[in-house]
């Protein structure tokens, strides 16, 4: 989609050398990125206009994303419905330190899906429900599946990745003012890595079992 300049509602106005058209970039982030952010707008009876953004659980599934929820969520079933929707996936690698405040920033990937979600039934649901767990819970696969009440509880939602967006900043260095460099004080890069901590024992296990060495494998710093 275009809009009345005839740009494209996808292009990166602010910082545009920042794009990535690439598809492939865009799928390695979706890939190891594990929440999604997904905006909906409401309108009352009265006509007032309320937006709200919701984190919600993520996997890729080729060329679609997959999101779910409860099925009792006004904004799922607004979102079920047809309503248009931007979800925005982002991770930080790092934070930029600066001579100065002004020139500081971060080191990030972050890309925006626009479209209409399509809820998914039957089959197709419950191949996406196990797309779900394996992506946010990889190797799991003795947990019991979903009872017929719990799956109609659920939500999942596909959205197109068609009309998308994807931003990277990675700078070597801070771009100081040549009238900083002189200053005393310390400038670079703080590099931000996600890691798994120590599992902890669930209080009402029933016996000291151990943890399952899958979840020793799973990969670090995958976000």
């Amino acid at each position: 989609m275009t809009d009345r300049r005839g740009r494209a509602r996808t292009d990166v106005r602010r910082a545009p050398q920042k794009q990535v058209r690439d598809r492939a970039a865009l799928d390695a982030l979706l890939d190891c990125a594990l929440v999604a952010h997904l905006a909906v707008v409401e309108t009352s009876a009265e006509g007032a206009v309320q937006p709200y953004v919701v984190p919600v659980g993520m996997a890729r599934d080729g060329d679609r994303l997959l999101v779910h929820g409860s099925t009792a969520s006004r904004a799922f079933r607004a979102l079920a419905a047809g309503a248009p929707t931007c979800a925005t996936v982002t991770i930080l690698d790092g934070v930029v330190v600066a001579r100065s405040q002004f020139e500081s920033s971060m080191n990030y990937r972050s890309a925006m899906v626009l479209g209409r979600c399509t809820e998914l039934v039957g089959e197709d649901k419950e191949r996406a429900l196990a797309v779900l767990s394996e992506h946010l819970l990889p190797g799991l696969t003795e947990q019991r599946t979903p009872t017929r009440k719990e799956s109609a509880a659920t939500s999942v939602l596909a959205l197109p990745l068609e009309e998308w967006s994807l931003k990277v900043s990675a700078k070597g260095g801070p771009e100081d003012d040549p009238a900083d460099l002189d200053r005393q004080t310390w400038a670079g890069i703080v590099p931000l890595h996600h890691t798994w901590g120590e599992p902890v024992d669930a209080p009402d296990l029933a016996a000291p079992y151990p943890v399952p060495a899958q979840i020793a494998d799973w990969p670090q710093g995958r976000t």
